[in-house]
């Protein structure tokens, strides 16, 4: 840095602290995203780690919930089966006295406890489980509700196999040589393909293994007033029907034992009925990442953040005064006179107010996330844990956002040269496309403007991932962004840097 630049950067500095208001601007913009994430609002039933959710063999909060026949394998083994039904119970829909309707693929309703039908993440297949535990560690082969015939292991990994439905019998087969699984399907049993091949380290040399069944929460997305989406739904259940059971290897000895695994007291029917080598299971629940939202539990750590759009208001407001208050009382032209450079004096203004908002951003964000956080459990709402690194990101990911907020909206006062307008015109550029995507519009139009507009970046704030073998309704008011966080910050970036190139070009040639 030149000693005629650090002379600069003093003198803008200067300036700032020396405006009261700027200052107690700052400190109010910290006051509203602290004050908004630990005054006490969402509330839940999650009181003494009642809702604690397991996790799964790479720390990942997991779903582990289904219904089981097993027996034990030692060292390496195989276990064939035809899956010849897969049937499904949904919640009765709204103002239904009686379930209606049978199809074939959905078996008779009950009266009273639902309609028929599956939900396309309903399964049922073969399954190698490492123990009983909550989060162990697995691989299983499975025909789905509507996703066909799929390989998933250890919760977070899923691999397509063949389109499949399931109004038709499958055959499926599960191998283990090692810590290797393979799964393979068939249509007729004679022609087999292979769906995938994974590897389970650690996988110990007894494990439980057999057929199971199980079906998620039924999601959907009800009428949207303002841009928000309701959510209706409830607990589903899943059967499948399996014979033509044959286990090779290691296996011990005896029938089959039905067993459920994980889940809530209160899930719909369960259970399994062995009859020789036939094998029917009703199972609830799902073997998934857990997510927040309609179809998981709780909340994340993003949610602690929601006073950011009022902290960015205000940010707005400083950074665009910080430089039309120069030109409201003629004092620019003074700024001009002893700097000739003018595009120095941009960049001293871009690093001080910069400097200033990513500071105080970054002490705010990291004491809500912290204290939210503590205020939230209190109230008994669960919040999703999160790696350290995503706890990084999302405060310095929060601070970066503010602090180009605040540089996009310097340029603008640059350009415009008037309070009203550049404020008018920053608010309508960074702040409303947010507020419009999350409560007034509908949400494929919301889901757009969050990815062309300055808001873009609120996706820093994501800290949970969108799945796609879980439905939920991943939205912006559940803590969801259409772009991945860099993807967001580079949107941000762009036009902060566009309308930083255009200010330097029109301060070198305007006049103060």
């Amino acid at each position: 840095m030149s000693a005629g630049f650090g002379r600069l950067l003093h003198a803008e500095w200067t300036k700032f602290r020396t405006v009261r208001g700027w200052l107690f601007g700052v400190a109010a913009a910290a006051a509203a995203v602290i004050g908004f994430g630990v005054l006490p609002g969402m509330s839940g039933s999650c009181h003494d780690h009642a809702c604690r959710l397991p996790t799964g063999p790479d720390g990942t909060e997991v779903t582990d919930s289904f219904t089981f026949a097993h027996r034990s394998l030692t060292g390496d083994g195989s276990i064939t089966a035809r899956l010849a039904s897969l049937t499904g119970i949904l919640p009765p829909d709204p103002g239904d006295d009686q379930p209606q309707g049978e199809g074939p693929s959905h078996g008779p309703a009950t009266p009273g406890q639902g309609r028929p039908g599956l939900v396309p993440w309903a399964k049922a297949g073969l399954i190698i489980r490492a123990g009983s535990a909550p989060g162990a560690g697995y691989a299983a082969v499975m025909l789905t509700g509507t996703q066909g015939v799929r390989m998933q292991h250890d919760y977070i990994h899923d691999v397509a196999g063949p389109a499949a439905s399931a109004d038709a019998p499958r055959w499926l087969r599960l191998t283990r040589t090692g810590d290797t699984v393979t799964g393979q399907t068939s249509a007729d049993g004679s022609t087999w393909t292979q769906v995938a091949t994974v590897r389970l380290p650690g996988l110990p040399a007894t494990v439980e293994a057999g057929m199971f069944a199980t079906s998620p929460q039924y999601t959907e997305s009800t009428s949207e007033v303002f841009g928000l989406t309701g959510a209706g739904g409830g607990p589903t259940r899943a059967t499948g029907s399996f014979d033509r059971i044959v286990a090779q290897g290691g296996w011990s000895a005896g029938t089959w034992q039905p067993d459920k695994i994980g889940g809530p007291d209160d899930a719909p029917r369960h259970g399994a009925v062995v009859d020789g080598d036939q094998v029917t299971i009703t199972g609830s629940g799902d073997l998934a990442p857990a997510v927040s939202g309609a179809a998981g539990l709780g909340t994340t750590i993003t949610q602690t953040l929601v006073g950011t759009f009022a902290g960015l208001i205000i940010v707005v407001v400083i950074a665009t005064m910080f430089v039309t208050a120069e030109y409201g009382h003629g004092l620019m032209r003074t700024t001009m006179a002893a700097n000739p450079r003018r595009g120095r004096i941009l960049a001293a203004k871009t690093v001080v107010i910069g400097t200033v908002t990513f500071v105080t951003a970054l002490a705010s964000a990291a004491t809500t996330v912290t204290v939210g956080r503590r205020v939230l459990e209190a109230n008994g709402v669960y919040v999703h844990s999160v790696s350290a690194l995503t706890q990084v990101r999302v405060i310095v990911g929060t601070a970066a956002l503010l602090a180009l907020a605040s540089v996009l909206a310097l340029a603008l006062g640059v350009i415009l040269r008037r309070s009203a307008a550049a404020v008018t015109t920053a608010v309508l550029g960074i702040v409303m496309p947010y507020l419009l995507a999350v409560s007034v519009l509908p949400a494929t139009a919301g889901q757009w403007l969050l990815r062309v507009t300055p808001a873009a970046a609120f996706a820093l704030q994501q800290s949970t991932l969108e799945y796609p073998q879980v439905i939920n309704i991943y939205t912006p008011v559940n803590g969801y962004y259409p772009l991945p966080p860099w993807a967001g910050l580079a949107v941000l970036c762009a036009w902060t840097g566009l309308a930083l190139g255009v200010a330097a070009a029109l301060l070198r040639r305007r006049d103060a």
